[in-house]
């Protein structure tokens, strides 16, 4: 399949191998997909995108994901992640489509200058051709991807399928099947449609900032 020629691809030394250390086998498929995806769609309940974070945001959001690790591995895994974002602002950087809940902008992570930063970082964004952003609100009531975040990577070569991504604790699953994918798919669209709109982003934004 398409999936297993992109997860082969990822076995194949890139940028991101020089972080073999810090990196499970199962993300490097995702940061091979992130870095050949035409299209990044996403769902995000508890945390700002990684492509997104400030470096603030990404050191808190690391140590609180991974307790354990020694002060070393963060800064390696932290380097890892604003590398990726690099990806947004290449020649031919994909389209970032993210459906935020507003769960994500009210949880305070690493202080209130850190989230200012953040919120400050994600209204910079917005401003980006590239990068479309909607929240969604408590307002909004319950919606179809109340079960947790995932991903969507839809790329430029028609014959390969989209693919979409799970996260757990321990692993990440990847889906290519038309029937699976389309699921996840339904649900963002329908999530779309319920959240603000990417228009009212900016605003919704600069109201939050004022609060933190």
């Amino acid at each position: 399949s398409g999936f297993l020629a992109l997860a082969r691809e990822a076995n194949r030394p890139g940028w991101w191998h020089s972080f073999r250390d810090v990196l499970p086998d199962w993300f490097s498929a995702f940061v091979s997909l992130e870095g050949e995806a035409a299209i990044i769609r996403a769902y995000e309940p508890h945390y700002v995108p990684g492509l997104l974070q400030t470096p603030a945001y990404a050191r808190a959001t690391l140590r609180a994901g991974q307790p354990h690790a020694p002060g070393e591995e963060i800064e390696r895994l932290l380097t890892l992640r604003m590398e990726r974002q690099t990806l947004l602002r290449k020649e031919k950087a994909p389209l970032l489509w993210v459906v935020m809940d507003e769960t994500v902008l009210r949880r305070p992570i690493g202080g209130r200058q850190v989230m200012r930063e953040q919120i400050g970082r994600l209204i910079e964004a917005t401003e980006l051709p590239n990068v479309r952003l909607q929240i969604m609100p408590f307002a909004a009531g319950p919606h179809p991807a109340m079960y947790g975040p995932f991903h969507i990577f839809r790329f430029q070569l028609q014959e390969i399928p989209d693919i979409a991504y799970v996260e757990s604790l321990v692993s990440g699953v990847y889906f290519d099947e038309r029937d699976d994918v389309s699921a996840f798919l339904e649900a963002l669209d329908r999530m779309c449609a319920q959240a603000a709109p990417a228009q009212s982003t900016k605003a919704i934004l600069d109201g939050m900032r004022k609060e933190v």
